[in-house]
């Protein structure tokens, strides 16, 4: 589809998908249909192996366009289909097989942090700040934020941050383990591209699509799911031509070279 509400850009086998709804760069119907779109588009490409997500200017995303809630006051059902759609957009980025990184240039707020926290990584400008700032308008986080938020942190610390709806600077949002990396802002989209290239390169994408399914599907199950998971998928990869040469190339004290199948 051709989209006019975000950017999309691949270099190096990296997408890059930035969010372009200035000037707060918010969360409407019509931009999460574009960026779920992209997402999908990304994650089925053969030529990508890794995939970034930022915003444009100032702002990552200062959360759902309220505009649109307006209308939905007294209809539940409606209120229903706001929420579904944001938590599809986020299930699609942590469902996919490569692995996303929100490069966090500016403030994510709300659904902005929501769409962050759906990211298998996050790294961020030093000068941004994150928050779920729902309950100041009578209302939850409801892209995910209220379960993505306490299992990356304790279950105290969630409640804190979403019922005091305050805005977290990144040297917290660092020691809270929300952020992997802050760096200054005029290095972010290049640090980030650096940390995609160490996932990626000189892996075989066969088993780094295994090892993001294991653990993000794996986090949400009993263990005994995940590990009947972990060894059905370390069993799949003794049939791929990137193993053989893997296990070849160890024992032949040489340098893999991968076709990622």
């Amino acid at each position: 589809m051709a989209y006019q509400l975000i950017e999309l850009d691949d270099k190096d086998s990296i997408a890059t998908i930035t969010i372009n709804t200035p000037p707060a760069n918010t969360l409407s119907s019509a931009s999460i249909k574009e960026l779920r779109s992209a997402v999908r588009v990304m994650n089925e490409s053969e030529h990508i192996h890794a995939i970034i997500i930022t915003g444009k200017g100032r702002f990552f995303a200062a959360g759902a366009d309220i505009k649109e809630f307006v209308p939905a006051l007294g209809d539940d059902a409606q209120g229903l289909a706001l929420s579904k759609a944001g938590q599809a957009l986020c299930d699609e980025v942590e469902k996919c097989r490569k692995p996303v990184i929100a490069a966090i240039n500016g403030p994510a707020l709300g659904g902005g942090f929501e769409l962050a926290l759906g990211c298998h990584f996050r790294i961020a400008a030093d000068d941004a700040i994150v928050g779920l700032p729902e309950l100041n308008l009578g209302l939850i986080p409801s892209f995910g934020g209220t379960q993505r938020l306490s299992r990356l942190t304790t279950q105290a610390t969630a409640l804190d941050i979403i019922l005091t709806g305050r805005q977290i600077k990144m040297k917290e949002a660092l020691s809270l383990g929300l952020i992997q990396q802050a760096v200054p802002a005029d290095e972010l989209i290049q640090a980030a591209t650096y940390l995609a290239h160490s996932y990626i390169d000189g892996n075989s994408m066969e088993s780094v699509q295994r090892a993001i399914q294991c653990v993000m599907q794996g986090y949400q199950e009993p263990i005994t799911d995940g590990l009947e998971r972990e060894s059905k998928k370390f069993a799949e990869l003794f049939l791929t031509h990137d193993a053989k040469e893997g296990v070849h190339a160890f024992v032949e004290k040489r340098k893999a070279v991968f076709k990622h199948e």
